[in-house]
Formats: C-alpha cells, structure tokens, sequence
C-alpha cells in the first residue's frame, strides 16, 4: 500500500470543486449515503464542500458495506422510509457500490442527481474530469447509441459481435449534473449491453489485461473464451481461465444457473488522467484502481453477467470485469479504436497535468 500523497487539507477543496462540476446550487440538500467502512474524511469533506456553496447536507450510513464483488445489495430498499428520503435530495453522494440495486432506479426516477464516490484520495484528485471530457463522452455515447452492430477484434485472437439497442446507451464522464443521472467521480467511459442472444465469437483476453472485479490482478496467462447466443460457452487456459470459471460457477444460484456466463456491460474508455498501469504503481487495493482501471483511454471494457441496471432481468453475482488493451473497436464497421489507440479525433482528450 502507497502512502497518501494529496495533502489531506486539500480534500474540502476538491469536493467543493466536483461539487460545483454537480451544480450544487445554493438551497439544495444533498444526502450522503455511508456506511461503517466509508472514509469519514470524505463525509466531513462534504459536510465542508456543501456548506460553502449554501447547501443542506446529511449523512445516512446503513449496516452493510455494498462492494464490486457484492453488488446489487438492496440495503436501502430494505430499510423502511429512506428511499423516499433519498428521492427527495438533489444530490445523493455514495460512498459505496449502489449499483445493480431496485432502490436507486427509484431515486433516479425522482430526478435526483447520483454522484458515486470511492477511489482514494490522491485518485480523487488525478482523475476528475479534465476539460473537454464531458463533451467527448457525450460524442462516444451517440456514436454508441446510433451503432446496431459492433465488432472487437485483436491480434491477440479476439473477434467478437454483438447487437444493440435493446438496451439504452450510459455514459459517465465524472459528474452528476443533471437530474437523474448517476456518474462515478473518475469515471470517463461507455457501455451499453448487448441484445439478448446476439453476441458471438472469441474472446482472448491476453496477459496484462486486468480483471477487476472480483480478483484485482493482471492477467498472467491467456483465457480463451467461446461466446454463442450470448453468452460463455467454453472458458479455457491456465490460472486466470480457472479463477474465471470457479467464480462464475461458485456464483449460481442452481446447477442450471447461466446468469453469470451472459455478457453484461460492453464499452470503452476515454479518460485521459486514467493509468492502465495504475495496478502496477499502487498495488492491489481496490480504491486506487476502481476508476483508473475502467476509463483509460481505448481499453475495451469487457463484462459478464448483471443487466438489470440497463433495464433487464439478471442479477446475479457472477460479475466479472476486464479492461482489455490492443482491441480494434468498429461501430458499424465504423472503426473508432485501432489497437487499442482512440482514432476518433472527437474521443481524444488531452491529459491535464496534475
């Protein structure tokens, strides 16, 4: 574990200034949602942020810890009231994974603003969006949302498709500032998630490809994946091919249990403050590699498993995450990433100094 190098003093400062990127506005409440794991520095970093810019702030920290390898955990729907509380605040601040949950459709349908926040402090201040970020996420996510058919190649042995549509295209560009929406400090991506039934192909994700979510590790030996009719047919290679099938046959809820085995979100990376090599410089801990690892620049995000948070019927825990290098992306044979590189000049943002 790296020692913390932002200044702790600074951490008032930075909230304030993703909260003004929220448009907190004077008069608003914001509603913190904690638990008994979440840094406390960032519940009175708010408390400080929101009372400069004139808004009403409040911390409800809940008896359970919702991570990437438990997502979809319905604490808040289970307590009596507090939706209807969370729904009512502006902004809502989670210090945890809400995603894949019942209850934060709900407050996001009450047009309340949803602001994800937890990387590590030094991260905070890396990865917040730099100029020009929120406006290439939005070109990503139209060229995205007019695409009926992408394929992902790479020399590596990588040829999958899929269709899309079915499913509304998400984007996160790193802050919550309209109502309804739900974005991750750091983030800087797209993803929809494929038709039921329409993706096929290979997938080879290759060594120093990463899978973060659950095992936090670069890959060390090649797994080869067979999709048909959506989902994992034939898992194989060494270690890592082995890690993958135990944790999607050790999630199944029955024998019969594919859930875990159908593709989820399929996307790409666009923020150029996020490091592929973040892994390597900080070690394995989660924080310093939730948003880093996801959004950098042309890295094809690779997932199985939950798409109830795109409207559908999966909510299995057979969730897994890989950020993959040296794809070429084609919307519509419309190529967009080459080897791994942003060819779109509208996707490219340049990185900030920081």
């Amino acid at each position: 574990m790296r020692i913390q190098e932002m200044n702790p003093a600074k951490l008032a400062a930075l909230f304030r200034k993703e909260f003004e990127l929220c448009n907190v506005q004077e008069g608003e409440t914001i509603a913190l949602l904690s638990d008994l794991t979440s840094r406390r520095e960032y519940v009175q970093a708010a408390f400080a942020a929101a009372s400069e810019l004139g808004a009403d702030t409040y911390d409800m920290c809940v008896n359970s810890s919702p991570s990437w390898t438990k997502v979809g955990v319905e604490t808040i729907g289970a307590c009596k009231g507090t939706v209807d509380v969370l729904a009512a605040a502006d902004l809502l601040v989670c210090l945890h994974v809400p995603l894949f949950t019942k209850w934060m459709k709900t407050v996001r349908d009450a047009g309340t603003r949803v602001l994800m926040i937890i990387d590590a402090p030094d991260d905070l201040e890396q990865l917040m969006a730099p100029p020009g970020l929120r406006e290439a996420v939005i070109h990503a996510g139209q060229r995205l949302e007019q695409t009926r058919t992408v394929r992902v190649t790479s020399d590596a042995g990588t040829d999958l498709t899929y269709d899309c549509g079915d499913y509304p295209t998400m984007i996160q560009y790193g802050y919550a500032d309209a109502p309804g929406r739900f974005d991750h400090w750091g983030g800087g991506h797209v993803h929809t998630f494929p038709n039921e039934g329409s993706a096929t192909g290979t997938v080879v994700i290759q060594p120093g490809d990463m899978v973060i979510l659950p095992y936090n590790r670069y890959v060390q030996d090649a797994i080869h994946l067979e999709v048909d009719n959506g989902h994992i047919t034939r898992i194989s290679g060494g270690m890592d091919a082995r890690l993958m099938e135990h944790w999607l046959e050790d999630n199944k809820a029955h024998p019969d249990d594919l859930d875990g085995h159908y593709l989820s979100h399929l996307g790409w990376g666009l923020n150029p403050q996020a490091r592929w090599d973040a892994l390597a410089l900080y070690g394995d801990d989660p924080d310093r590699t939730y948003a880093a690892s996801r959004t950098f620049p042309g890295n094809f995000l690779f997932s199985t498993g939950p798409n109830s948070q795109g409207g559908g019927k999966r909510t299995t825990k057979g969730h897994y995450d890989v950020p993959m290098r040296d794809c070429t992306v084609t919307l519509d044979n419309d190529t967009i990433i080459d080897k791994g590189r942003l060819v779109d000049e509208k996707m490219i943002v340049e990185k900030v100094a920081r």
